[in-house]
C-alpha cells in the first residue's frame, strides 16, 4: 500500500492503516515542511465549544458552500469533528487553551460560533504536523521513501503499481492500492499562498490513469495574502479579522460595508474590485495592536521582516489562490472510480466544500478523510502483482506560461471571453505539458458553468448571477 504525500491527510492515513505495511512517498523529508499543511495558520474547525453544536457547524458549512455541498458528506465529516479533536490530542497535538484550561476557540468568516482551534497562535498546521510526524516515526508499519511518484499504472482490475523517481533514477513499484494526498493547485497561479510545487500533480496523474475529476472550476482566493514579492505569498489569517482587524484602503477609507467576515468568495471579490478601481488595500490592525504579536507570532514576524509592523501601520494585502474545492472525485471512503486508487485532502473532492470552502474546514477534512481512507485501504483484499511496463518519465511541466494565463483569465473574477482565450492558449500546450492540460480542464469546467456561484464569479452581462 502506497501513500503519496506527507501532509495531514497522508500522515493520518498511514497511522490509521497500522499495522498494515505502508510506504509513504514524499519528495522531501517529512520535516522539511514541503506540504501545504505546514502553512495552515487559522486552525481547524470543530464544534467543541459549550455554545456550539454539530448542527450549527453543518449549517454554516452548507451556507458557505452556496447550495452545492453534498449534505450527507457534510454531516459525516462535521459530526466527526469533536472525536477527531480527541484523537489529535491523544496523538500529542497541542491546541491553545484559555486560563481555565478549556480549549481556546477563535472566530473566522461565515462561522456563527467561535469554533476554530489553534496551535501556538497562528502555527496550527505546524503543530499538528510535528505531532503526527513524531507518531509516524513511532509506527513500525510505516516506511518513508523520499522520492516522487511520476505515474500510476492501472489495468482492467484497477491499480497495479507506480513509477518512481528517486535520486535521478526511475523504477517501478507494484501495488494494488495508492492513496493520493498530494495537495492543491495554487502553484498554477502567479500569486498563491501554496508552495510553488502545488501544481496539481496528483490530479494530473489521477486523470491520466482514468480517474474522474469534479468541480474543478471552484478555486478559493484568500482575500488577505501579504502583498509583497514572494512565492508563496505569506498568508494573513482570517483569524486576524476575527479578532477585530478591518479592511481599509490607501486613503484610510473603510469600504467593506460590514462584510469583513463574510464568506471568502464575497470578501475576495470586494477586495479585488476595490483594487481594480485603482486602490491599494490594507488590514488595519490598530484595534488589536496590543495583542497582535502574542496572538499571531508568525504573522507578526514575517510582516516585520517584510518591513511592515502591524502594531504601527496597516498591512498591505491582496487576494491570492489559496484552496481548490474541486479535485479527484471520491466517495465517503476516499475511493475513486478506479479500484485501488484513493484520494484525500485537497487533491480530493468529497463534496464537503461545495462552491466555497468554509474557513478552517480543510484541516478537519484532511484528517477525517485521510484516516477513513487509510483504514479502508488496509482492509481490502490483496491482489497478486503483475508485470509493469518500462516507460520513459513523463515530461516535466512548464508552468510559467500557465500561471500567466490562469491569473489573467481564471482568477477571482472571470468572463466567458477571457475563459475562451485561456482555453485557446492552453490547448496549444496541453499535449506535452501536464500543468497546461490540468489548467485547460479547469478552464473548460468554468466555461461549462454559465452562472456565477460561490468562488466561480462571471461578470458578463449576459450571465445570470446566482447567489
Amino acid at each position: 500500500m502506497i501513500i503519496v504525500g506527507g501532509g495531514v491527510a497522508g500522515l493520518m492515513a498511514a497511522l490509521a492503516a497500522a499495522p498494515y505495511p505502508v510506504t509513504l512517498i514524499n519528495p522531501l523529508s517529512l520535516e522539511r515542511q514541503g506540504a501545504a499543511s505546514w502553512l495552515s495558520q487559522g486552525g481547524m474547525a470543530a464544534a467543541v465549544g459549550n455554545d456550539d453544536t454539530v448542527d450549527l457547524h453543518i449549517a454554516d458549512t452548507l451556507s458557505a458552500g452556496a447550495g452545492l455541498c453534498d449534505n450527507r458528506v457534510v454531516k459525516k465529516i462535521i459530526s466527526t469533528g469533536p472525536a477527531l479533536v480527541k484523537k489529535l490530542l491523544e496523538y500529542g497535538v497541542v491546541f491553545d487553551r484559555q486560563a481555565d484550561g478549556t480549549l481556546a476557540l477563535g472566530l473566522e468568516a461565515a462561522h456563527s460560533r467561535n469554533r476554530i482551534l489553534h496551535g501556538n497562535g497562528d502555527c496550527t498546521g505546524a503543530n499538528i504536523m510535528k505531532a503526527l510526524i513524531a507518531k509516524i516515526h513511532q509506527t513500525p508499519s510505516v516506511t518513508i521513501m523520499q522520492a516522487s511518484v511520476q505515474r500510476i499504472f492501472v489495468d482492467d482490475r484497477g491499480v497495479t503499481g507506480v513509477q518512481i523517481l528517486k535520486d535521478g533514477t526511475s523504477f517501478n513499484l507494484n501495488t494494488d492500492r495508492v492513496l493520493l494526498a498530494t495537495g492543491g493547485i495554487g502553484g498554477l497561479y502567479l500569486h498563491s499562498t501554496n508552495p510553488p510545487s502545488s501544481i496539481g500533480h496528483g490530479l494530473s496523474m489521477a486523470s491520466s490513469a482514468g480517474a474522474f475529476l469534479r468541480d474543478l472550476e471552484f478555486i478559493q482566493f484568500h482575500p488577505t495574502a501579504l502583498n509583497i514579492n514572494a512565492s508563496p505569498l505569506p498568508l494573513i489569517s482570517e483569524a486576524v479579522r476575527g479578532e477585530g482587524a478591518r479592511f481599509v484602503d490607501e486613503l484610510g477609507n473603510y469600504f467593506m460595508d460590514g462584510q469583513d467576515l463574510a464568506p471568502r468568495d464575497v470578501v475576495a471579490r470586494k477586495v479585488f474590485n476595490h483594487c481594480a478601481q485603482g486602490h491599494h488595500v490594507f488590514l488595519d490592525t490598530s484595534r488589536i495592536a496590543d495583542k497582535f504579536s502574542e496572538r499571531f507570532p508568525s504573522i507578526n514576524a514575517f510582516c516585520i521582516k517584510a518591513g511592515y509592523n502591524p502594531a504601527i501601520k496597516p498591512i498591505p494585502v491582496t487576494p491570492a489562490a489559496h484552496y481548490h474545492m474541486g479535485g479527484v472525485a471520491v466517495d465517503e471512503f476516499g475511493r475513486t472510480n478506479i479500484d485501488g486508487l484513493y484520494a484525500a485532502g485537497e487533491v480530493a473532492c468529497t463534496g464537503l466544500h461545495g462552491a466555497n470552502r468554509l474557513a478552517s474546514n480543510s484541516l478537519l477534512e484532511a484528517a477525517v478523510c485521510g484516516e477513513e481512507a487509510g483504514r479502508h485501504m488496509a482492509n481490502q483484499a490483496h491482489r497478486h502483482p503483475v508485470a509493469l511496463p518500462v516507460l520513459p518519465l513523463p515530461p516535466a511541466p512548464n508552468v510559467d506560461a500557465v500561471r500567466k494565463i490562469m491569473s489573467l483569465h481564471c482568477g477571482v473574477i472571470r468572463t466567458v471571453r477571457g475563459l475562451g482565450n485561456a482555453a485557446d492558449a492552453l490547448s496549444e500546450m496541453a499535449k506535452e505539458n501536464s500543468a497546461a492540460s490540468l489548467a485547460l480542464k479547469i478552464v473548460e469546467a468554468a466555461l461549462a458553468r454559465p452562472t456565477s456561484v460561490g468562488a466561480h464569479a462571471l461578470t458578463d452581462q449576459s450571465t445570470q448571477q446566482a447567489a
